[in-house]
């Protein structure tokens, strides 16, 4: 099978909406990731939960993942929706195709990629509307991930010898507190197991857009992702049935906008 390039996002139509204002630096990984409300133009604010983050969609809407890449160099990301890579539309796994995204760069992924040029609308629908539920393959509706790659970079000897101390016993401890997240991970699951309810929201394929891309040469750090994180989302009512409290304040109407949409719709069907 031919492998995909990643690709490197282009911020299309430069000056055409202001770029909005990252959140502060999070101190865990070198990209953040958040949930965008495109009908309200507002970042869905994430809570605490089960040992996850957790956000409240609508029904209806169209939303964008948010990227932003905090690191002083170029990174790759491979984003699953719904347990499927949003750019090729496989079952989701690190070593697929991502994006690549420049030093301080920030960017909203708004679709299932069509084309180097076009995406499919993420729209928040019902489970069994997802795109996912529609191919066959609904077991991971409800969860957004990102898999965080350093780009390889180009060793080059010492101009002169150095002292070589002996190996540390470090590893052996990075694998013990590996084992001992494994475990904390898996009590997580089960307890989320345990109260876990059917979802309410899943992700649609949608209308299409423009969103233009270019393939670009990357090569990984290592085999493994340095940095992997995942978003949950479900309805407001859902939420607070796990004992959410959330920001009602968040649900207010947003201001009125004098250029609320991107591009032109198409019209109703007569």
């Amino acid at each position: 099978m031919k492998r995909l390039l990643p690709l490197l996002l282009i911020l299309p139509l430069a000056g055409f909406r202001p770029a909005p204002l990252p959140p502060p630096v999070a101190p865990d990984g070198p990209v953040r990731m958040s949930l965008v409300d495109r009908d309200r133009g507002a970042e869905l604010r994430s809570y605490p939960a089960d040992g996850q983050r957790w956000v409240a969609g609508e029904r209806g809407h169209r939303y964008a993942v948010r990227l932003y890449n905090d690191s002083p160099r170029r990174v790759l990301v491979v984003l699953s929706v719904d347990g499927i890579n949003a750019i090729s539309g496989e079952d989701a796994n690190p070593s697929q195709t991502g994006y690549v995204l420049n030093p301080g760069q920030s960017a909203d992924i708004t679709g299932w990629r069509k084309s180097q040029d076009e995406v499919a609308q993420f729209v928040f629908s019902s489970p069994g509307g997802s795109y996912a539920s529609r191919t066959g393959r609904p077991d991971n509706v409800g969860v957004i991930g990102i898999a965080v790659f350093n780009e390889r970079t180009v060793w080059r000897p010492e101009p002169r010898p150095i002292l070589r101390r002996p190996a540390s016993p470090a590893p052996m401890a990075e694998a013990s507190a590996a084992s001992a997240d494994a475990s904390a991970s898996a009590s997580r699951a089960e307890g989320y197991a345990a109260k876990s309810q059917a979802p309410a929201l899943g992700t649609g394929h949608g209308d299409r857009e423009t969103s233009q891309v270019r393939d670009t040469a990357f090569e990984r750090a290592s085999r493994d992702p340095a940095y992997v994180t995942e978003l949950r989302y479900d309805s407001a009512r859902n939420l607070r049935a796990r004992g959410i409290v959330l920001d009602t304040r968040s649900r207010l109407p947003r201001e009125p906008q004098a250029f609320p949409n991107r591009y032109v719709s198409d019209p109703p069907a007569r």
